[in-house]
């Protein structure tokens, strides 16, 4: 082939973002060899070259976004341009038309093929250093004008440039706006005294998650209509057997929530080494696409920064997230006297198209009973 074009990444992607290039004009390459990394919603991926040549033109830049189809290399010579396979770079069905890994514009950037514009507009768009993809058009027929050129440069010289979301921050406002079109939430808060176990000095962040992660899993076990997928468009329910728990991981890429798996059948020991790989792969940015995807229900620890409740955000098709908010010494009463013990506020959003309140509520106290005990089971 003459032209590489970004092949097809699987799970539905359309884009993805040169991370760097791993090659550039004049180099010789092999089959399988490295050229470039892309970063999709779901990962940074590497793709490797599908034949041996040399390199005569990149077509994109690092920070670019290419679509699927769309050329990324030339080769020298005129061998018959015939698409897109490339090495290996299969992505896991699995977990295939599930949810996304991310919990946040439901709108694509747009393509500079589709604004409509005639050359005067985009010549003064570019004399102003104007990007015509973050106008909103105000002419017929989605147009844009000289007076939305004019007006958006003006912006921009009064309050800065813009910058269009890319990578994990654009798959997590797309999610953000997914669940808020199709999600019925309804948020239950409560406070759970954990003074049996609970030690200020000695309990770590990572401690107090795995105490969550095993309540989950005990809570599921309790309740399973919250452990199932619902698919809003038929009304069905998937009750599932396997807990596969989504924690959300914060960095300052965006939102992260890889999948602890088969959390109810793990020791704590096995589910704290597995939580430790997966913090570790997502802040390399080396995680595999296919261990944030499938998961069957959603744990957001935030209270580990700031914040004692939330309305978490439940992305379809799982039905149920529990938030839990930062740890506070409070003055209670036990067994008559007044002292002062460790409470946990916690926060349980569930879709209220698929469970109801009464499901939701044994499921929240299976919850607290569980972070009362003196040990996790």
């Amino acid at each position: 082939m003459k032209y590489f074009k970004l092949p097809d990444l699987g799970e539905g992607l359309s884009e993805a973002e040169i991370v760097e290039w791993h090659v550039k004009a004049g180099d010789t390459v092999t089959v399988d060899q490295l050229m470039v990394s892309v970063e999709t919603a779901k990962a940074i991926v590497e793709v490797p070259s599908p034949q041996a040549g040399v390199i005569s033109a990149l077509f994109a830049e690092p920070g670019d976004v290419v679509h699927i189809g769309e050329p990324l290399v030339e080769y020298q010579g005129e061998q018959d341009d015939s698409g897109t396979v490339v090495g290996d770079l299969s992505l896991s069905t699995k977990h295939e038309s599930k949810d996304d890994f991310i919990v946040g514009s439901a709108h694509h950037t747009h393509s500079q093929q589709s604004i409509k514009a005639t050359p005067s507009v985009r010549a003064l768009a570019k004399r102003l250093n104007v990007d015509l993809s973050h106008i909103k058009a105000s002419g017929e027929d989605g147009r844009i004008t000289s007076f939305d050129v004019e007006k958006a440069a003006q912006l921009n010289s009064d309050m800065g440039q813009s910058e269009s979301l890319k990578g994990v921050r654009k798959a997590m406002a797309k999610n953000m706006a997914m669940s808020h079109a199709q999600v019925v939430p309804v948020t239950l808060h409560d406070d759970v005294d954990i003074h049996s176990w609970y030690d200020a000095e000695g309990e770590t962040d990572q401690d107090i998650t795995m105490r969550l992660v095993n309540a989950i899993a005990h809570a599921c076990a309790c309740e399973p209509n919250l452990n199932v997928w619902f698919d809003g468009e038929q009304l069905s329910l998937r009750v599932l057997e396997q807990i596969d728990l989504g924690i959300a991981v914060d960095t300052e890429q965006g939102l992260f929530v890889p999948v602890l798996r088969n959390i109810g059948k793990r020791d704590l020991s096995d589910l704290r080494q597995g939580l430790n790989a997966l913090r570790s792969a997502v802040k390399s940015r080396k995680i595999p696409p296919q261990e944030m995807q499938g998961a069957t229900i959603t744990l957001s620890n935030f209270g580990t920064l700031a914040g004692k409740y939330a309305n978490p955000v439940v992305v379809p098709p799982q039905v149920t997230i529990v938030g839990a908010g930062g740890i506070r010494q409070e003055v209670v009463a036990y067994k008559g006297q007044a002292v002062v013990h460790p409470i946990l506020p916690l926060s349980l959003t569930f879709d209220h198209r698929a469970v109801t309140g009464g499901e939701a509520a044994r499921f929240l106290k299976a919850l607290m009973d569980d972070l009362k005990c003196e040990s996790a089971d």
